[in-house]
């Protein structure tokens, strides 16, 4: 679930440039419409939440599946842009239903094991990521249109959601902690969720405007050249990330996080050509990868809620970020 979620969101990301030119969009439109996912999220916020306290986590995962699928369809037929809007909104409400589930259902999974594995689960993500905008790379090369290219990736979508709904983990509501209380901020949550919102800064430029940058800015025909670069970073980066934390421990995993985005964007933004772009693109990638794995297992182990519940807070702080960044 994890990775068909990674091929459907890049899938989407990738063509960004295609919908823009189709509808005749300037870049403050396009910024305009791309704001329908982030306020979309925040709206899912109570939604999202309700849903995973009060059914099995697999429920509203199969579900939202469905509708993930169906609105990638509708946004490769939006002609106008409040059709487009209104598929991103339903799209982005989607997407957020299946994170808290599918996060949900990972860390209570990694409780039942000593060794550390969400890393590696994210990384299928990113891994889904890669082969979504590879599969995009290839389809724009060859000059196929948007329309088949997300009908074919929806169909995927839909026939996996149901194959594999069977396997997913089964009677993990919660008992505890499933009451949302937003009138004083868990000092926990906040500082966990801080730490999401300024990765959420970064990955939501690369996701929404890393494609432009390189049509506009570098002058690469193949705009994905610099997501997919940043995708296979923060892909292998996640695998190798639950190594990294036994060795070096958390804090210092973060510190370095940081200071690998820094010198990315520097890189990227100073010297605007294809291959410090690449690099820069690459660093970024490396270095955000493990921030969200890690800040999720931690609002797992929240004294105050249960895991879906903190996801679902923490997330939101993430979605502002990602809100932001792009602006």
């Amino acid at each position: 679930m994890l990775f068909l979620t990674g091929v459907n969101f890049s899938s989407w990301a990738s063509r960004i440039p295609t919908i823009k030119t189709n509808l005749g969009l300037n870049e403050a439109e396009l910024g305009t419409v791309l704001l329908a996912m982030p306020v979309s999220s925040l709206i899912g916020l109570p939604l999202s939440g309700w849903l995973v306290s009060k059914y099995e986590t697999r429920v509203p995962l199969l579900y939202a599946f469905l509708l993930n699928a169906i609105c990638l369809t509708f946004i490769a037929l939006a002609s106008t842009s409040f059709l487009l809007v209104s598929a991103l909104f339903m799209f982005s409400m989607s997407m957020r239903i299946l994170n808290i589930a599918m996060n949900t259902q990972a860390i209570t999974l990694q409780k039942q094991y000593d060794k550390k594995m969400n890393g590696s689960f994210h990384g299928l993500w990113s891994t889904g990521g890669i082969i979504g905008v590879g599969f995009s790379t290839l389809l724009i090369s060859l000059d196929v249109a948007m329309v088949p290219h997300l009908f074919a990736v929806s169909g995927l979508t839909i026939a996996a959601a149901l194959y594999f709904y069977r396997y997913l983990l089964q009677n993990d509501k919660s008992s505890a902690g499933n009451k949302l209380t937003l009138s004083k901020p868990d000092p926990y949550i906040l500082y966990l969720g801080l730490l999401v919102f300024f990765a959420a800064l970064c990955e939501g430029g690369m996701f929404d405007w890393s494609g432009i940058y390189f049509q506009q800015v570098v002058g690469e025909e193949v705009f994905t050249a610099g997501y997919f670069i940043f995708m296979i970073f923060m892909a292998l980066s996640r695998f190798i990330s639950d190594r990294i934390i036994d060795k070096i421990g958390m804090p210092a995993t973060y510190m370095m996080s940081a200071l690998l985005i820094f010198v990315g964007i520097g890189l990227a933004v100073l010297f605007p050509s294809f291959w410090p772009a690449m690099i820069g693109f690459s660093l970024v990638g490396f270095g955000t990868a493990a921030v969200i794995p890690m800040t999720y297992t931690l609002a797992g182990s929240s004294p105050k809620y249960s895991a879906g519940i903190a996801i679902s807070l923490v997330t939101t702080f993430g979605i502002v970020g990602m809100l932001i960044g792009p602006l």
